[in-house]
């Protein structure tokens, strides 16, 4: 006959587990949408060049608070949300500025050439869906760029709907390697490898860098926010590795889209 005390330890053992397992669940739905850079990106030297594998920057996931705006989904593939509606100027051109524990970054941004990105930036920005959030990679090593816009800042966060990938040719043609050059400077969006799955995340090239033109260039970043990312960058990833959180926290403390 069980007694009280081991019917009371073997609940205890099971909801353990069933709580170990639930975590190692989310571990892994969260390691395959955190392929922001190296995860997924595999940098090999070889005859000369640099080569890169698909999905490099991971896109979004879901957002835990805030359900009355961008509501959340498991994935950019399942989105629940739908794309905000245009309420963008089409032909204009707008600039973000990030108020950030590291310094003022500002970038302009193009209608004309990626309206989708443009509307969407400013809906999330004007509902404060940037504000206190971390940027939470920086690559040091293949390429050279800062990532943010994840309000869980893990990498899987999101607003629970996906945008359209624009403007792919604005960088020119891929050569032989099949990448492009992302100058220092430009702003990029992420994405889980896959076409069409961008939504909040995006990443700051502080350094040239060379990818597939897959990544929706939407923004120039100012000569001081410029300097702002590559000081953060001159400070390392935590551990000293070439991927991961940078030493130097940075934190979007309110971000803003206005029209030129």
């Amino acid at each position: 006959m069980v007694s009280s005390e081991q019917r009371r330890r073997q609940l205890a053992r099971e909801k353990f587990e069933r709580q170990q397992q639930r975590r190692e669940t989310a571990r892994r739905k969260a390691r395959r949408r955190n392929t922001v850079i190296a995860a997924t990106l595999a940098v090999v030297v070889a005859a000369g060049g640099v080569a890169f594998a698909t999905g490099a920057f991971s896109g979004d996931g879901k957002k835990k608070s805030d359900s009355a705006a961008p509501s959340n989904s498991p994935s950019p593939s399942a989105s629940s949300t739908p794309e905000p509606k245009m309420a963008v100027d089409t032909k204009a051109k707008y600039d973000m500025a990030l108020k950030t524990s590291a310094g003022d970054i500002t970038f302009a941004m193009d209608a004309a050439k990626t309206p989708h990105t443009v509307n969407s930036f400013k809906y999330l920005a004007d509902k404060g869906f940037f504000n206190n959030t971390k940027c939470h990679r920086l690559t040091t090593q293949g390429i050279f760029v800062l990532q943010c816009g994840d309000p869980e800042g893990t990498g899987a966060g999101g607003p629970g709907y996906t945008i359209p990938d624009e403007n792919l040719t604005g960088l020119g043609k891929a050569g032989a390697d099949g990448t492009v050059t992302y100058p220092a400077g430009t702003v990029a969006m992420a994405n889980t490898g896959q076409a069409h799955t961008g939504g909040s995340q995006f990443f700051l090239v502080y350094k040239d860098s060379k990818l597939p033109p897959t990544y929706t260039p939407f923004g120039t970043i100012d000569a001081a926010g410029l300097k702002a990312v590559q000081d953060v960058a001159k400070e390392g990833v935590e551990g000293g590795a070439g991927d991961g959180a940078p030493k130097k926290a940075v934190t979007v403390q309110k971000a803003a889209v206005t029209k030129e």
